[in-house]
């Protein structure tokens, strides 16, 4: 099973994700923990430049930054798990592609899934985790400065409205969990929410 956690940056999917991979293991599962971008030497060098808020980029530069690093780590490292049967624990993904920068950036929801269906041929979650917190309360949690942490509360939003459309469209994948309340409180939650897919 693939399984991704999406949100705006503060909303605790780091964690909830870390939280699920050890809950998983505890079961005797064999689990593959991934973040976004990331997970392989190349897509590690993307994630350190799209990071650095120093280092301007035009949306299109940045989105194709975000494509390569995705499209290294699927075909490497993700479709190779999830074919020997490996769970998959993503955090981040496609649909923070097309919240971020399709939406966020103007660049086009439609153009984004077309292009994210490129990177990775069309491999999807079989379940996203989407923690729903307030943008004001997540950037008050969020401490590493990145880039899109500093674009501020209207970008983050912004950010946030996607979420909710992509899972209005996608609600047979997406499942929407309040992430403002205690870690303890909505790890239950997502691991009711993976025990459910699971057993459909």
């Amino acid at each position: 099973m693939f399984i991704s956690f999406e949100g705006v940056d503060g909303s605790g999917k780091s964690t909830q994700a870390r939280l699920l991979s050890a809950a998983l293991k505890a079961e005797g599962r064999e689990v593959l923990e991934i973040r976004e971008p990331g997970g392989t030497p190349a897509a590690e060098q993307v994630r350190e430049l799209l990071a650095d808020p120093a280092v301007p980029l035009d949306p299109v530069a940045e989105l194709m930054l975000f494509l390569a690093a995705r499209a290294d780590l699927v075909a490497t490292v993700l479709r190779p798990a999830l074919e020997a049967g490996t769970w998959v624990v993503s955090d981040r993904y496609s649909d923070s592609t097309e919240a971020y920068q399709g939406h966020a950036r103007g660049l086009g929801s439609q153009r984004v899934r077309d292009l994210n269906d490129a990177a990775t041929g069309g491999l999807a979650p079989d379940l996203t985790v989407l923690l729903d917190v307030e943008p004001g309360q997540a950037l008050a949690r969020a401490v590493d400065g990145g880039r899109f942490e500093t674009e501020g509360e209207g970008f983050q939003r912004s950010v946030g409205e996607a979420y909710l459309e992509i899972a209005r469209r996608d609600s047979d994948r997406v499942v929407v969990i309040d992430g403002s309340g205690s870690e303890e409180e909505v790890h239950r939650q997502v691991v009711d929410a993976v025990a459910a897919r699971a057993r459909s």
